[in-house]
Order: structure tokens, then C-alpha cells, then sequence
């Protein structure tokens, strides 16, 4: 059994699959605010509503960004003691790599796309072998949406982790070359970090948890703390 956790993008998903790649269990969450409130609950609630024993989970897929950066910390701190306390191995996936996956076998190059901020997105660029491989041909990278032209040069297929928001801006940027996947599929699901944490567990290939930390592309967007102490007489804030 594999429980999979993603907390990358707007959206913070869980899964529960078998050995052979099927999904038992899913979650797909949009709070109305951006925060992990009910995450853990929704953890408890997915194993328990499968009848699911936690001496049956056998690895943690975790998608390890880009994206969210409080996301990423949440997620990755909750697998890792997970995997500490029920002693098995963690694998980190990338939230990009998770996100193409979930258009399979196409016949176009497919870009998939995570919010970033100031106007700017998380990209790479993938495409399927002739045997059915996904094959990265563009690292991760962050840059504004207008300049995603200088990436795909072809008809290429996109999705994000928006619709509604990011499809009018990528067909401004692409034209003609853009081909939108379908709406339903711009949501990172947590069962495909599960499939792709599947593909690495029966390779025995795991992460050191020690090691594991995740993809940063630019620095936080820290800002001052806006309280200003007493003591403080010549505090400005940024």
C-alpha cells in the first residue's frame, strides 16, 4: 500500500494505492483559504474510511515541488515523520512531473504548469516515448507567463493547477500552439504522485529522509514582521 500526499499547489490531495497501481482511496481538497487546517484530520479520515491499517502502508510518495512553499514544507515534514514513525521509506516526486503524467501517452510535447507568484509560473517539459516512458526534456524553471513561448516552440498540450485562471493567459502566450487539456485534469492528484512513487518503490529506489527537501526554483516571499516593539525607535518596515 502506498499513501500518497500532495500539498504543492492550491489544491492539497490524498491517495491510497495498492501494489499494482490501483487507487483505493482519494482526496481532493480546495480550502477556501490557503491553509493546512484540515489536513491531518483528512489524513486520518482516508485511512480510516478505507479500513486500511497503517501497518499495511509500505512507502509515502510526497510531491516535493515546486509550488507552494509553506505546502511543500507541510507536506514534506508530514511524510517524514509518517515514514519515521511507521519505519518505511519516503520517496519525493516532482510536482511537475506528477502534473504531466496525468496526460498520458500524448502525442504532443506536454507542459505542465504550477503557479509561482509575482506573475510568474513554475514550468518543464515533458514527452512519451514509443514505449510508453515519460521523457523530461526541459528542467524545472520559473519564469512569466508570457515568456512560456520561448519553452514550447511547437504544438504543445499545457495544464496547470488553475483553470479558469491560468487557460485565457497560456492561450495569450501560446496561440495557436497551445493545446489545453481538459479541465477536469488541472488539479494535481495525489494517486498520481502515488503511480509515479509506485514506479520507484519496486525499483527499490528511495529517498534518504535526511537528504530529501524540497524544490525550491527562487527564494521565499518573506516579509518583514509589521510589529514593531517598543523598544525598537528606529524600526522601519519594507
Amino acid at each position: 500500500m502506498i499513501l500518497a500526499v500532495n500539498t504543492t499547489t492550491r489544491q492539497f490531495g490524498l491517495a491510497l494505492t495498492d501494489m499494482q497501481g490501483t487507487v483505493l482511496a482519494e482526496y481532493l481538497i480546495l480550502p477556501k483559504e490557503r491553509n493546512f487546517n484540515g489536513f491531518m484530520p483528512a489524513v486520518h479520515a482516508l485511512v480510516e474510511s478505507s479500513k486500511v491499517g497503517m501497518e499495511e502502508i509500505q512507502t509515502i510518495a510526497v510531491a516535493i515541488g515546486p509550488g507552494s512553499f509553506t505546502g511543500m514544507r507541510v507536506g514534506l515534514a508530514m511524510a517524514k515523520g509518517m515514514a519515521q514513525g511507521l519505519k518505511i521509506p519516503i520517496i519525493g516526486v516532482s510536482s511537475l512531473e506528477a502534473l504531466a503524467g496525468q496526460v498520458p501517452y500524448a502525442n504532443h510535447p506536454v507542459c505542465p504548469i504550477i503557479d509561482s507568484r509575482k506573475g510568474e509560473i513554475f514550468t518543464a517539459l515533458f514527452y512519451w516515448s514509443d514505449d510508453g516512458e515519460m521523457v523530461r526534456t526541459q528542467k524545472d524553471t520559473c519564469l512569466r507567463t508570457e515568456d512560456l513561448a520561448s519553452m514550447a516552440t511547437e504544438t504543445t498540450i499545457v495544464l496547470g493547477n488553475d483553470f479558469n485562471r491560468q487557460s485565457p493567459l497560456i492561450k495569450e502566450a501560446l496561440g495557436a500552439e497551445a493545446v489545453l487539456a481538459q479541465a477536469h485534469l488541472w488539479n494535481l492528484r495525489a494517486s498520481t504522485v502515488g503511480t509515479l512513487g509506485l514506479k520507484r518503490f519496486l525499483a527499490h529506489d528511495f529517498d534518504d529522509p535526511q537528504d530529501l527537501v524540497p524544490i525550491y526554483l527562487r527564494p521565499p516571499d518573506i516579509r518583514p514582521n509589521p510589529y514593531v516593539s517598543p523598544s525598537a525607535k528606529n524600526w522601519e518596515s519594507v
